[in-house]
């Protein structure tokens, strides 16, 4: 038996349980995972509205194998009881231990701890689809909107390591910390668009947007020098009539896309090209308080589970 959170059939936060439930014993062409941390994320609680009772929560772990089916590799090749390893995307992984499909498990690089493994790649793959559907390359001007969140510093990243220039809003609070990944920080507010003007004065190749604001869409129309090249995460009627591409990882292109694109990012990650901030982890049982916490905003860096 393992502990798990699981949906109990009432609204919201307030509907969650942590159970016993039995560990089923892998398949082949499955894994079972004794969960170290588990990565806290916004579509964790804004999928609640999809969940049935008795669902899991949470999309991304890191632990240890404790099982494998028979005649099953992970996805990045081999796996034996004992490795460390991380997997995304998964089904209820705020748990102590689960199941899962091998071809979601990859080898969980040395140099990340069990809390960074376990928050690379939610964000890391919008990230890496973000700046796939807007053909970022060297020397292109990038736009950032909401720069300062897990989607914005991954996309930061993964920006400057293609050779583009970033250029990232955030809240006045949060302007050093994009800086600090290596963006030019602008400040959200009256006046965004002069304040953008001012270094971007020929305008932006390619905007990334994970605010959805009307403010941050009125101000990347007036720079964006190719109307095509402007992706949001945040759909809404202002991103829709701006002509913003709009993804998610339900839809058929981006889910191929970020499944493709994990054993890149985790071997950059590896590396130490791709930084994952961790602001603060919680034991397991404090899963709900963890989750009240990133709903009040500006958690600074990610949030994990430890178990």
């Amino acid at each position: 038996m393992a502990k798990k959170w699981v949906v109990s059939g009432r609204d919201g936060l307030d509907g969650l349980k942590l159970i016993d439930v039995p560990v089923p014993a892998p398949s082949p062409g499955e894994v079972t995972i004794r969960v170290h941390a588990a990565g806290v994320n916004p579509a964790d609680y804004k999928h609640l509205v999809r969940t049935q009772p008795g669902d899991g929560i949470g999309y991304e772990v890191a632990g240890v194998l404790t099982a494998l089916g028979t005649d099953t590799r992970i996805a990045s090749g081999g796996g034996a009881i004992g490795d460390e390893v991380l997997a995304f995307r998964v089904q209820g992984g705020y748990a102590e231990e689960l199941t899962v499909p091998a071809a979601d498990v990859f080898a969980k690089p040395a140099t990340l701890s069990f809390p960074q493994a376990a928050n690379l790649l939610l964000a890391g793959t919008t990230a890496a689809d973000m700046l796939h559907v807007t053909d970022v390359g060297a020397h292109d001007v990038v736009l950032i909107h909401g720069a300062s969140g897990a989607v914005g510093i991954s996309a930061i990243q993964q920006a400057l390591w293609r050779g583009a220039r970033v250029i990232g809003t955030a809240s006045r609070g949060n302007l050093d910390r994009v800086r600090a990944f290596g963006a030019e920080p602008v400040a959200h507010g009256p006046g965004l668009e002069d304040r953008m003007r001012a270094l971007a004065p020929d305008g932006v190749d390619a905007v990334l947007d994970a605010v959805g604001t009307d403010e941050a869409v009125a101000a990347s129309t007036a720079l964006l020098r190719d109307a095509a090249r402007a992706v949001t995460i945040v759909r809404g009627p202002a991103t829709d009539a701006a002509g913003f591409t709009a993804i998610g990882g339900a839809m058929p292109a981006s889910k191929a896309f970020r499944d493709a694109a994990r054993a890149g990012l985790i071997a950059l990650a590896g590396a130490g090209e791709l930084a994952v901030p961790v602001a603060r982890t919680f034991a397991l049982e404090d899963a709900v308080e963890a989750l009240h916490f990133l709903q009040q905003g500006h958690p600074g860096g990610k949030l994990a589970l430890v178990l």
